[in-house]
């Protein structure tokens, strides 16, 4: 089942970050990406860092049609970057609607806020507002525009949060929040999804894992080398499949139902050597043993 037993709310799907299978894709195609994931009952993908090539979508339409497997978003970025290979607003936005609408895809979200947006309250208000101008127009289609968050955007300029700047300057924008970088960032999941509920559509779902203290640690304190040592010690912070972190979902998961969440997609952006599907199969059980 990719619904839950435990809210009152509509029904999240269950979907996963493709990020995590950009490899994949490119060795065996997208197609026999979509079939193992769809053997791992995995409903719904979200497509990043991998392009939006004609086979590509032409697999990704297959996948809709034959598997069941609904495209919950699509990736954007807000300015077209020479050497990335992805569709970007100022540039590609008839082509990002119109694989929208050919997909069924009613999401776009873009990544990362651009690190040139992080440095000031100034030129965060300037980012947000060419988004909105974005999410305007893609409203007018039928599409919602996301953005997706990391732990910087918990910093304040001035006593308000990235997240709030973001809000108070761009209305139409959505987030697409991502509750381990929340965590990261130092805010419990929990409040973030109570404050910014309405606006919560895609929810990347993450377990934040603490690490055993190295030994290499060990090593540097007895040779006196503490500054090194105490770094190894404080970056002990793994992302992790889901349940085998300390993150409490089933606290989290009807939070992220009532924010107004539409897609749980499992994302995991380091294996740490494992095969991402393996992660990707671990996490899915997990959901599916708390009633997802």
């Amino acid at each position: 089942m990719t619904t839950a037993t435990t809210s009152q709310t509509a029904p999240a799907v269950i979907g996963a970050q493709m990020m995590m299978l950009k490899d994949q894709v490119a060795a065996d195609g997208m197609w026999s990406v979509l079939e193992r994931l769809a053997d791992l009952d995995i409903r719904a993908v979200e497509v990043s860092q991998i392009p939006m090539s004609e086979a590509n979508t032409a697999d990704l339409e297959r996948g809709v049609r034959e598997l069941g497997i609904e495209v919950a978003a699509l990736s954007t970025a807000l300015r077209h970057q020479e050497g990335r290979d992805i569709d970007a607003l100022d540039t590609d936005f008839d082509k990002l609607v119109a694989d929208c609408r050919r997909l069924g895809c009613r999401f776009l979200r873009i990544g990362m806020m651009d690190f040139s947006a992080m440095v000031s309250r100034e030129a965060t208000e300037a980012w947000a507002a060419e988004a909105n101008g974005y999410a305007e127009r893609l409203k007018a289609e039928g599409i919602t525009l996301c953005y997706h968050n990391h732990h910087v955007d918990l910093h304040k300029f001035d006593g308000e949060r990235i997240f709030d700047i973001v809000r108070r300057v761009a209305p139409d924008l959505h987030f697409e929040v991502d509750l381990h970088w929340v965590q990261r960032g130092g805010m419990a999941p929990l409040d973030m999804l109570a404050q910014y509920s309405g606006v919560c559509k895609l929810i990347h779902v993450k377990d934040y894992r603490v690490t055993a203290l190295p030994h290499e640690a060990l090593d540097l304190f007895d040779a006196g080398r503490v500054a090194e040592g105490y770094d190894k010690f404080v970056n002990i912070i793994e992302f992790a499949e889901v349940g085998q972190g300390n993150m409490n979902w089933p606290a989290l998961l009807p939070a992220a139902l009532d924010a107004g969440a539409e897609y749980l997609l499992i994302e995991q952006d380091l294996t740490y050597g494992r095969d991402p599907f393996d992660c990707l199969r671990d996490s899915r059980q997990y959901l599916a043993s708390i009633g997802y």
